[in-house]
């Protein structure tokens, strides 16, 4: 087997019609996986599938709801009876001060970013299981590891995230499940430019970036691929970076 291609291999990307799920998508593809991308309007999923014709399987669902999160075990049951690669990307944001969130803001937040991502990786347990070569990727954050002006609620999710990645890591290995996390800082995705549109906001983001650019999904999904790869089988438990030196950028003086 080609330790740097994913042929055969099978997956699963949730929040996969945009921004960084579709470079993912993508990037699977191109490295010879079957993909189900998972997102909850059916138009943007025919859009990607005008792009990708072969492989490529999509599936119109809500993982933050355990209605969707069932439809989506029973597709791959359907499909392919094991599954390989689970990336846990879907995401949301409310930024906000603390004092000012409602419950159902919390919750909304909560279920999108943390519930569905811990549910379908119980779900999808036996399906990795049969894999004996399973990969779970959640696609973290940099508001996991650090401070950013990103609201309270997210940075818990992404916090869990990091650390669900570790626990699972250990209590799966046995299973042949790796499990690992890649932490994006600032990526220009339609999530991402509701704030990178603010030039002071902007400004202030490439001046704690030493690569001194907001990232592309290209560069998120690169990371995640090679995560998945025979190449990394070494590799489990991790939270991967993916933010141009921002986490390590200390005070500078000039």
């Amino acid at each position: 087997m080609n330790r740097w291609q994913l042929t055969g291999r099978t997956a699963v990307v949730t929040g996969g019609s945009k921004g960084i799920g579709s470079a993912i998508v993508a990037d699977f593809i191109s490295l010879g996986a079957a993909v189900l991308a998972v997102a909850r309007k059916e138009e943007d999923l025919q859009q990607l599938r005008r792009q990708y014709p072969d492989r490529l399987y999509t599936l119109a669902a809500d993982v933050s709801t355990a209605e969707g999160r069932q439809a989506l075990t029973a597709e791959v049951e359907e499909l392919w009876g094991r599954l390989d690669i689970l990336v846990n990307n879907v995401g949301t944001n409310i930024r906000k001060p603390t004092a000012d969130y409602t419950t159902e803001e919390y919750d909304f937040v909560m279920n999108t970013n943390l519930r569905s991502a811990f549910e379908l990786n119980r779900l999808l347990y036996p399906l990795l299981k049969n894999s004996e070569q399973g990969n779970i990727i959640h696609v973290s954050s940099v508001a996991g590891l650090t401070h950013v002006r990103t609201g309270s609620i997210y940075g818990m999710t992404k916090a869990a995230l990091n650390q669900l990645t570790r626990n699972l890591a250990a209590e799966w290995a046995k299973d042949g499940i790796r499990v690992n996390a890649v932490a994006p800082w600032y990526i220009s995705t339609p999530l991402a430019q509701t704030v990178l549109q603010n030039q002071d906001f902007y400004d202030a983001v490439i001046s704690r970036t030493p690569l001194q650019k907001v990232g592309k999904p290209e560069d998120v999904a690169g990371a995640v691929a090679f995560l998945c790869m025979p190449a990394a089988a070494y590799i489990t438990g991790q939270t991967l970076a993916v933010d141009g030196g921002f986490t390590v950028n200390g005070f500078q003086p000039i």
